[in-house]
């Protein structure tokens, strides 16, 4: 039975706008908001946050993120790697609710107002390298599943996530409310992007078999699913090694070291990865990691404001 037929046996299909919704995957926003709010605390300490720059560095981020689930959707279902066995989210290209073209229309919608809107307010604020970040995250957004050599397909979709979803992100952020790179946006980007990449291990562990049917050769299709518990488990003590980093070489309180008071759930975290065989159970990885992710990032975003 095809998604759109499950869809028909439980109801009418969804309506456009709905379908849009959807493939907008607002589950993953959280991961564009996250990267602003640290970077944001680490402006606020290195001498003050610039609020409207912030906002327009938030609207940025949900816009590309946006932008690059739409390529994603298009240019997965083009490449033959959503079909219908795959697990996890619906896609709507492949579920027939929105035609490719419409999608592909959707994403570079999105992407020119991201340029057009935020980008164009945060160059005139913060200058020329603000116009360099923007392309340069337009263009891996696209490439990640798109283009001649789409990063996810050749392993690299996991450099992608820690790069722009940690580095880029938070010290952006903080560069363009500063004018200046302040150095704690350097260990706390660390932190951020490590945990942004434990989430796509959980879902690249979770499509391991189909992506490799499909000839996806994701990171975790190349180490295997021991190599990926393991990838998993080391992105996990890298992110929590960062607030000891932080209390011990950056002149912070105590109160940095607020988000090991997580360390228990990282044990339950790794142990319903290590048992999860289907979809239900990886799904619930997926919550339970990005629970964990929110929860570690404003501990670490008070830490570094106290």
């Amino acid at each position: 039975m095809t998604r759109v037929s499950e869809a028909a046996a439980g109801g009418p299909p969804p309506s456009t706008l709905r379908a849009w919704w959807l493939a907008s995957r607002p589950t993953t926003l959280p991961a564009a908001i996250i990267p602003v709010v640290v970077g944001t605390a680490v402006a606020q300490r290195a001498g003050g946050a610039q609020w409207t720059a912030a906002l327009a560095a938030l609207a940025g981020a949900l816009l590309i993120q946006i932008g690059t689930n739409l390529a994603n959707d298009v240019f997965d279902f083009e490449r033959g790697a959503d079909t219908a066995d795959r697990v996890g989210p619906l896609r709507v290209t492949q579920a027939g609710l929105l035609s490719p073209r419409a999608v592909r229309s959707g994403a570079a919608v999105v992407f020119l107002l991201a340029a057009l809107g935020p980008g164009l307010y945060l160059t005139a604020v913060a200058g020329w390298p603000v116009v360099v970040i923007g392309l340069l995250s337009i263009a891996a957004a696209i490439a990640y599943t798109g283009g001649p050599y789409p990063l996810a397909y050749h392993a690299l979709g996991d450099v992608f996530v820690m790069l722009f979803f940690g580095f880029v992100a938070v010290v952006g952020t903080a560069y363009v409310q500063r004018g200046s790179i302040p150095m704690l946006a350097w260990p706390a980007a660390l932190a951020v992007g490590a945990l942004s990449t434990a989430l796509l291990v959980v879902n690249n562990l979770r499509d391991i078999d189909s992506d490799a049917r499909v000839g996806k050769r994701t990171l975790a299709v190349e180490l295997g699913r021991l190599g990926t518990l393991t990838e998993y488990v080391a992105l996990l003590l890298l992110a929590y090694s960062v607030p000891l980093l932080m209390f011990l070489g950056a002149d912070m309180s105590l109160w940095s070291l607020m988000p090991l008071a997580t360390l228990p759930v990282v044990y339950v975290r790794v142990r319903t990865l290590v048992l999860a065989r289907d979809a239900a159970s990886f799904d619930a990885c997926l919550r339970g990691t990005a629970a964990l992710m929110l929860t570690f990032s404003v501990l670490l975003a008070a830490g570094v404001l106290v």
